[in-house]
């Protein structure tokens, strides 16, 4: 950054002293003395003025800094009313790195980077008057929820809103291949364009044939998945979005593949260089019977998918490997190879332990609950989108002769902290959904015609959660007992009761569903039986006390809210997940996602800075003994959280597993009498936990080394939210 009077940085000395202890205590007022220091120093003196409202809407449109056409939606009378109540909220950064993000990566600056031409309230109001098009009390509710910190749209929204030169308004989708070049060539092409626009692309490479499979009846032919990858990877690396950071992809792998140890060799650190893929991000994609085969220590049989398609009619990925598996093994027609499933099995936890990959879908568990007439294949970068997809047929001329559905992640989170204290937790959540609307309704990827097609077909958003740690010690509740538990269940079962409702409403209003509605479990009722037949209140006293003033939805309600589903239906095919979440943690004042955090002060490395120190959320002395890192904390008790959420959430959540390579003893109690050094029984032992407590995918796995630190990830920055 370019801007003035950057030499006096005393700002970044103040929060470097957060790590210097003061009589054994953290010293948190040097970070409230640095966000101090910043605003003086840096935003103060190289904020543009503007004279009024009026001066300040005229320059940026003049200088083709904002969108005309949106703002004049609105009379300057609303404008100056807008920013009126803005400005009565009395908004205030509450830390130095909350303050820091903002203007580094969200503020709108000069295209000389000399001076900031807006900040935080004017972020919100061009959120607002964009996502409302025109409504003036939309624009005030979305407003209201945004200088709240209740939602906080994700970062491609947030930051494109509103600008004459914007960005997409997301920035994750998700494609497959089918088993031909003409399908092959297509999706690296589109890989190419995605990442141009700044994009996390994930890719299933399931239906592709292995190694050694016959081409046009010539055998040994097909090079498999791996070559492919290596072409996805180099074309990641090309579209660098101007330079700004490398593109980012995930390629997906269905277990029973025969490629799958190849697959995964290619991310080892001691694999050839000539098949190794390094930026590349691996996920696999696990039916139930690999979990039965492992439990049972049986062979395990990897079927073509060439073979497959041939029998079945239709690509590898939509055949439902558990229910045929035997029916596959006994059949001469597929061709088959054999290995021990929990070889494989341990081969995954040995590259989790050396690399934090692979991503795991577990994809029976995901159909199963899944509400939506079709078939879930795969996930995205971060692994939380869950939604069906139908494959695409290209022709030699690289057209479609039939268009598939493949997906575009339109994202936004509550702050869990700040959503407890919403004065009416249902309008908040409408206003939420209605704001996401906009950007699926305003999501243009005609550059991949299958991501619009089924965008504009599904109408999908999701809406997830932030800062759930940070709630929990601000409470006194310790991460994964049986009170948190509770109350992440009940937070979940509100969003997804008044997430539906709000479908419903925009369903009613517009007279429009979502494509298939009429073959969903919604159209049928069957998806709201578990909440007609049982009561989903809070039931510990201290989740009792913390929902006290917000309604509960009974079974009745949960049964009108079933009535009025079935007959005017749903806008949006899927309505919630739960994302990682990068920057808008720090500019919320929230703990990440809902996972643990690592350390109470953070510390993270910017480019061109150095190290900035973040202490965790209302860290003080009540909150201190609450905020156990997640290095600490038996990875089940995660499990537990998540499932809590999960049994309410139509689609995934991103779950990041955190690992010492050094285990404290008694921390999970199988170690008894075994060494204290992680192991692959270890990973296995949790994967099959988490598969066991209906966990849709795993994420990352970060491991801590007693020399090294963390290891073996990088941050997703392009899924993030």
């Amino acid at each position: 950054m370019s801007l003035k009077n950057l030499k006096d940085v005393t700002y970044y000395d103040l929060n470097n002293e957060i790590n210097i202890p003061v009589d054994n205590q953290i010293p948190l007022n040097k970070d409230h003395e640095a966000l101090a220091a910043f605003l003086e120093q840096n935003v103060k003196p190289n904020t543009m003025k503007f004279a009024s409202l009026q001066d300040r809407f005229d320059y940026l449109i003049q200088n083709d800094y904002i969108d005309e056409a949106s703002i004049k939606k609105y009379s300057l009378a609303f404008l100056e009313k807008l920013y009126k109540f803005l400005k009565a909220q009395d908004f205030h950064f509450r830390s130095f790195m909350a303050a820091y993000k903002f203007y580094a990566q969200y503020a709108l600056k000069t295209n000389d980077n000399s001076y900031y031409l807006e900040n935080f309230i004017d972020r919100v109001a061009m959120n607002a008057t964009y996502f409302a098009e025109g409504d003036e009390q939309l624009a005030l509710d979305i407003a209201d929820e945004i200088i709240h910190q209740r939602y906080q749209p994700a970062t491609p929204s947030f930051l494109n809103a509103g600008r004459k030169h914007r960005g997409e308004l997301v920035s994750c989708f998700l494609i497959q291949a089918t088993d031909d070049m003409n399908a092959i060539g297509r999706t690296i092409n589109s890989a190419l364009q995605l990442s141009k626009l700044g994009g996390g692309v994930g890719i299933n490479l399931s239906n592709l044939r292995e190694a050694g499979a016959p081409i046009k009846g010539i055998e040994g032919a097909a090079s498999g998945v791996v070559p492919v990858m290596k072409l996805l990877e180099d074309s990641f690396s090309y579209a660098n979005q101007l330079g700004q950071r490398q593109g980012a992809g995930v390629v997906y792998l269905n277990v029973f593949h025969p490629d799958i140890i190849a697959f995964l060799s290619a991310k080892k650190e001691n694999a050839d260089e000539k098949i190794r893929v390094k930026t590349l991000s691996l996920g696999v994609v696990v039916p139930d019977k690999f979990y039965e085969l492992a439990r049972q220590d049986q062979d395990m049989y990897l079927f073509s998918p060439y073979s497959v398609e041939k029998y079945y009619g239709k690509p590898f990925s939509y055949v439902d490997i558990t229910a045929e598996y035997d029916n596959m093994v006994a059949n001469p027609a597929i061709t088959k190879t054999k290995l021990k499933a929990r070889d494989l099995e341990n081969e995954l936890s040995k590259l989790q332990q050396e690399s934090g990959y692979p991503y795991i879908v577990n994809v029976d568990t995901a159909n199963r609950d899944n509400p939506i007439y079709g078939k879930i294949v795969m996930s995205n970068l971060c692994s939380e989108i869950m939604q069906v997809q139908t494959p695409s047929q290209i022709d030699d001329k690289q057209e479609y002769t039939e268009l598939g559905t493949d997906i575009s992640c339109n994202l936004g989170s509550t702050n869990i902290v700040n959503m407890m204290n919403t004065p009416n937790f249902g309008h908040s959540v409408e206003t939420m959904v209605r704001a996401l609307t906009f950007v699926t309704d305003h999501s243009n990827i005609n550059v991949v015609p299958s991501i619009q097609n089924g965008n504009s077909l599904a109408h999908t958003i999701g809406l997830g959660a932030m800062g759930l740690h940070g709630y929990l010690a601000k409470n006194h509740m310790y991460y994964g007992n049986q009170d948190s538990l509770d109350f992440t269940s009940v937070y979940f079962m509100l969003l997804n009761y008044w997430t539906l409702k709000a479908s419903n409403k925009i369903a009613r209003e517009r007279q429009t569903t979502f494509h298939n509605f009429e073959k969903s479990k919604y159209a049928d009722g069957s998806y709201f039986d578990k909440y007609t037949s049982q009561d989903w209140g809070p039931k510990t006293k201290k989740a009792q006390d913390l929902f006290a003033g917000i309604t509960i939805p009974s079974r009745e309600d949960w049964q009108a809210l079933k009535e009025a589903v079935m007959k005017d239906g749903l806008y949006h095919q899927n309505r919630m997940a739960v994302a990682p979440t990068g920057s808008i943690s720090y500019i919320n004042d929230a703990t990440a996602s809902l996972q643990p955090i690592v350390n109470r002060v953070e510390e993270r490395q910017e480019k061109k800075i150095g190290k900035i120190y973040f202490p965790a959320p209302y860290l003080d002395n009540s909150t201190l003994k609450y905020y156990q890192s997640a290095y600490d904390i038996d990875m089940r008790k995660v499990v537990d959280i998540y499932a809590a959420a999960q049994q309410h959430v139509d689609q995934g959540m991103s779950m990041t597993f955190f690992m010492r390579s050094t285990i404290p003893e008694g921390l999970y109690e199988w170690k008894d009498g075994r060494t204290n050094k992680m192991t692959t029984r270890d990973l296995n032992i949790l994967r099959n936990y988490a598969y066991n407590k209906g966990i849709k995918s795993i994420y990352y796995i970060r491991t801590f080394t007693d020399n090294d630190g963390e290891v073996g990830v990088n941050q997703c920055e392009s899924c993030s939210i």
